[in-house]
C-alpha cells in the first residue's frame, strides 16, 4: 500500500476499497480456474454456510512474513484462509476456510497462527467451530515452521473435544499429516469428485506398493463414506453439503453446557403407530428396515442419518421427538440380519460417546442376533472393538431408554443398553425373545444327548425348542423378572418414549472423580 493521505473519510475510503479488493480475491483467473473446477470460493462457500449478512471477518489483512524461495516477493492478504464467525439459525458458529486461490490454500505460521486464533475464540465463546477445508497441505516453502502450524491445532482439535461441535467440511484435497485434524473432530463432510482425504497419496503408494490408483479410487468420498468410516456424510455438490452442515448444527448444543435447542413439534405426542404392527414381522427369521420404524416413531417422520454407507448393520441418528432432539442407536435387520461386528461396534460406540458428550439423550432399538461369528473377526479383535461400544454406553449420563423388538441374544443384548449396565428405562414388545442364544441353538446345548439317544432325533430336537422356548423365551419373562420395565403395546412406543424422556430431562448422574477413563482400543 502508499503511504497514508488525506483526513479520516479518505483514509476510510481507501479501507473500504483494500476490504473489497480482499474480498474478490487474487484476480478473476484464479477465481474462475476455482470454478472450472466445479467448485466454490472459500468466501462463496462462507455465504451459503452462514446466515445472510451474519459474517464478521477476523484478521483479514494479516500477510505472511516468510522470506525465500520468492515468498517476499508475493505477500497476499489473508494468507490463504479466511476466520471469523457468524451465526447459523441466528446461532453463533465460528469457521475458517481455505482459499485455494491463494498459495493453493497451503499453510504457513501466519495462516496458521490465525487458525490457532479463531479455534481458541470458539473455545472460549462456547460456539461450534467449522472448517472448510480446501487446502495443499504444508507450505513447503516455510519448511517446519509450517508442520508446527499443523500441531497447534491437533492440540485445539483435541482441547475442543467435547466441548464445542467441529464439524470438518471436505471441499479439496487434503494430504499427509492435514488429514488427521478433520479425524479429530465430530464429524466429516464431503464433495464427491472434488474432496479427497489421503495420508500417502497414489504416486508414494505406487512407489511403495506397486499399486495403480486414482485420488477418488484412494481417498474420495464414496470410499471414506462406505469402506473406511472416515467420512459420515457424502454430497453430489458442496450447494447440498453446506445446507446439512446447517441441518446439523440445528440439531446440536453451542456446547457441552447446553442441551439441543428443543422446536415446537406439530405431530402429537400420543400419535398411534399403528403401522408398526405390519412393519416388524413377528416371525425372528424375518426381515425388515428399522428405517420404517424410526419414520413411525419420530416427529414428522424426520431424521439426520449419520454414517449411513458405513456400518450399515446398525443405524445411528439425529431426530426429534416432541421437538426435542434424541439420538437413536439401532440395529438394521435389512443388513447382515441386524449383527453387531467391528465396525458396527465402532460406528455406534462414537456416536454413543457424542450424544453424551452434547447432552443429546439415547434411544436404543433392538433386534440383534449376537455378535457376527468368524476367524476375521476374531482376529480382528472383536473383542476389543465390542467393548468400545459397551464402554461407551456404561459411561454414559444422559438420559436412556431402549426398546427390546424383537430379537435380543446374548453378549450383543447386553451390549446394546439393556438395564444391567445402565439403561434408565428398558421397554419390550410383545414380540420380544431376550435369552442367551436362539431357541434352536439353546436346545441343541442343553439337551444334546436327549436328542441324540431318541429313536427320532429330529422330533425330539422339535420338541426340545418348543420347550425351551416356551419356559425361557416367552415375551414376559424378562418383565417377571425385572429385566425390562414393561412390555408395551407397539402403537404406544411413540407416546411411551416421549413420556419417558420428559422424566428423565432432568436427570443428573456423577461418574467417579478422574482424569479421564482408559477406554479399549
Amino acid at each position: 500500500m502508499s503511504a497514508h493521505t488525506g483526513g479520516t473519510r479518505e483514509r476510510t475510503a481507501e479501507l473500504r476499497a483494500l476490504r473489497e479488493q480482499v474480498r474478490r480475491g487474487p484476480s478473476e483467473k484464479a477465481t474462475e480456474a476455482q470454478h472450472a473446477k466445479g467448485k466454490l470460493t472459500g468466501r462463496e462457500r462462507i455465504d451459503l454456510l452462514l446466515d445472510p449478512g451474519s459474517f464478521r471477518e477476523v484478521e483479514q489483512l494479516r500477510r505472511h512474513r516468510a522470506v525465500g524461495f520468492g515468498l517476499e516477493a508475493k505477500k497476499p492478504y489473508t494468507d490463504g484462509v479466511i476466520t471469523g464467525w457468524g451465526t447459523v439459525e441466528g446461532r453463533t458458529v465460528f469457521v475458517y476456510a481455505h482459499d485455494f486461490r491463494i498459495f493453493g490454500g497451503a499453510l504457513g505460521e501466519a495462516h496458521a497462527t490465525k487458525i490457532h486464533k479463531i479455534m481458541d475464540m470458539a473455545i472460549a465463546a462456547g460456539a461450534p467451530l467449522v472448517s472448510l477445508n480446501d487446502g495443499a497441505g504444508a507450505r513447503i516453502q516455510e519448511g517446519v515452521s509450517a508442520l508446527a502450524g499443523y500441531g497447534g491445532i491437533f492440540q485445539r482439535n483435541t482441547k475442543a473435544s467435547g466441548v464445542i461441535p467441529q464439524i470438518s467440511v471436505m471441499l479439496g484435497p487434503c494430504a499427509g499429516g492435514a488429514a488427521y485434524s478433520p479425524a479429530l473432530t465430530d464429524f466429516v463432510f464431503m464433495v464427491r469428485e472434488t474432496s479427497q482425504m489421503f495420508i500417502t497419496g497414489p504416486d508414494v503408494v505406487k512407489a511403495v506398493t506397486g499399486e495403480e490408483i486414482s485420488q477418488n479410487g484412494l481417498g474420495g468420498a464414496d470410499v471414506h463414506a462406505e469402506t473406511s468410516g472416515v467420512c459420515h456424510f457424502a454430497y453430489d455438490d458442496e450447494e447440498t453439503c453446506l445446507a446439512e452442515v446447517r441441518y446439523l448444527l440445528s440439531m446440536l448444543p453451542q456446547n457441552n453446557r447446553e442441551n439441543p435447542p428443543p422446536v415446537e413439534s406439530s405431530d402429537p405426542d400420543d400419535r398411534s403407530g399403528q403401522a408398526l404392527y405390519d412393519l416388524v414381522p413377528a416371525d425372528g427369521n424375518r426381515s425388515y428396515d428399522m428405517r420404517a420404524v424410526i419414520e413411525e416413531l419420530v416427529d414428522d417422520g424426520e431424521y439426520l442419518e449419520i454414517h449411513e454407507r458405513w456400518a450399515t448393520n446398525i443405524i445411528v441418528a439425529l431426530a426429534r421427538l416432541d421437538g426435542h432432539v434424541v439420538g437413536v442407536v439401532a440395529n438394521q435387520p435389512a443388513s447382515l440380519a441386524g449383527v453387531l461386528d467391528i465396525e458396527a461396534s465402532e460406528k455406534a460406540a462414537r456416536f454413543v460417546q457424542m450424544c453424551d458428550a452434547f447432552n443429546i439423550p439415547l434411544v436404543t432399538l433392538l433386534d440383534v442376533p449376537g455378535f457376527l461369528p468368524g476367524v476375521h473377526q476374531e482376529h480382528g479383535g472383536i473383542i476389543r472393538h465390542g467393548a468400545k461400544l459397551l464402554y461407551a454406553y456404561c459411561n454414559a449420563t444422559v438420559p436412556r431408554v431402549s426398546v427390546i423388538l424383537r430379537k435380543a441374544y446374548g453378549g450383543a443384548y447386553i451390549v446394546m443398553d439393556s438395564q444391567s449396565i445402565g439403561a434408565d428405562l428398558t421397554y419390550a414388545w410383545p414380540t420380544n425373545e431376550i435369552a442367551v442364544m436362539g431357541a434352536e441353538g439353546a436346545a441343541g446345548v442343553i439337551f444334546r444327548r436327549q436328542i441324540a439317544e431318541a429313536a427320532d432325533p429330529e422330533a425330539m430336537r422339535e420338541r426340545m425348542v418348543k420347550e425351551y422356548r416356551a419356559e425361557l423365551m416367552h415375551p414376559y419373562y424378562a418383565a417377571e423378572r425385572g429385566l425390562v420395565d414393561d412390555v408395551i403395546d407397539p402403537a404406544e412406543t411413540r407416546n411411551v418414549l416421549i413420556r419417558s424422556l420428559s422424566m428423565l430431562r432432568g436427570k443428573h448422574a456423577e461418574l467417579p472423580h478422574r482424569k479421564h477413563g482408559n477406554p479399549p482400543q
